[in-house]
């Protein structure tokens, strides 16, 4: 069942690279709003923030918080959710944090040969659906999510982010 209800997304755009873009915040309103349609989860009136960095701003945060020492093109931060109802007058729930790196996704753009904005809204989604509890951490996860996101996509007239990808590639999943 579709959410009528759409969550609170807000983009924060923390590396001047991201300037040059100046419809990214759109295009990322438009991907959480199509992902927040179409999962079945109750994401309605819950916020998140998605930052848009660079690649040295992604860097210090995968080695932070995964001891990774390089970029990547998105993290997520799902936010701890606690047991208790919430009352009327609570803030609302957050859902987390999103990051997405500039320079490597313009790079896996235009080597993918994929629109900007198509990226851009493929990992807005890929960070959404982190956020909700999907990982790709198993391969039976890694497809049901894959196809949560294609799925998705499509609804925005987005094509398969994994058509060209080759089938017996090792490590080629988001991170």
């Amino acid at each position: 069942m579709p959410n009528l209800i759409l969550p609170i997304t807000e983009v924060l755009v923390v590396a001047a690279c991201w300037r040059d873009e100046p419809d990214a915040e759109a295009v990322i309103q438009r991907a959480i709003a199509a992902a927040a349609e179409t999962v079945d989860q109750d994401v309605g009136e819950a916020e998140l923030a998605v930052m848009l960095t660079d690649d040295a701003g992604i860097r210090t945060l995968n080695l932070n918080w995964r001891g990774v020492d390089k970029p990547t093109n998105v993290l997520s931060f799902p936010a701890l959710q606690t047991s208790r109802p919430s009352a009327a007058d609570d803030a609302p729930r957050m859902l987390g944090d999103i990051a997405i790196a500039y320079q490597t996704m313009r790079k896996e753009a235009d080597e993918e040969q994929k629109p900007f904005e198509h990226h851009l809204s493929h990992l807005a989604v890929h960070g959404f659906l982190h956020l909700i509890g999907y990982d790709h951490d198993e391969d039976d996860d890694a497809e049901a999510m894959e196809t949560l996101e294609q799925e998705i996509l499509a609804q925005l007239g987005i094509p398969n982010p994994y058509a060209d990808r080759d089938p017996h590639a090792e490590g080629k999943r988001m991170d």
